[in-house]
């Protein structure tokens, strides 16, 4: 599954109800992990998945600059790296 959330529209009640439904969606189907990546300018994101169990596992350095031709600018952070989290249901 891939979900992909643009925060600004939802508040962050909304998020959380969204990212609990796919969790408990994904357990009901049988998958054992979840993953998600989002940007290190996401602090916001960052925190909610947190919150919902998620944990860091790994950064994707460069992923933004590599794969995007403009620049992008969240928080004011220049968004460079992927942060990747996952839960293991």
């Amino acid at each position: 599954m891939n979900l992909h959330l643009w925060i600004c529209y939802f508040s962050q009640i909304q998020m959380k109800k969204l990212v609990l439904h796919a969790i408990s969606q994904a357990r009901e189907e049988g998958f054992h992990t979840l993953e998600i990546g989002t940007g290190n300018a996401g602090i916001g994101q960052l925190g909610l998945y947190q919150k919902c169990g998620f944990r860091i596992t790994g950064i994707d350095f460069d992923f933004f600059t590599k794969n995007y031709p403009e620049p992008i600018y969240e928080n004011g952070i220049h968004c460079r790296d992927m942060i990747r989290l996952s839960l293991d249901l």
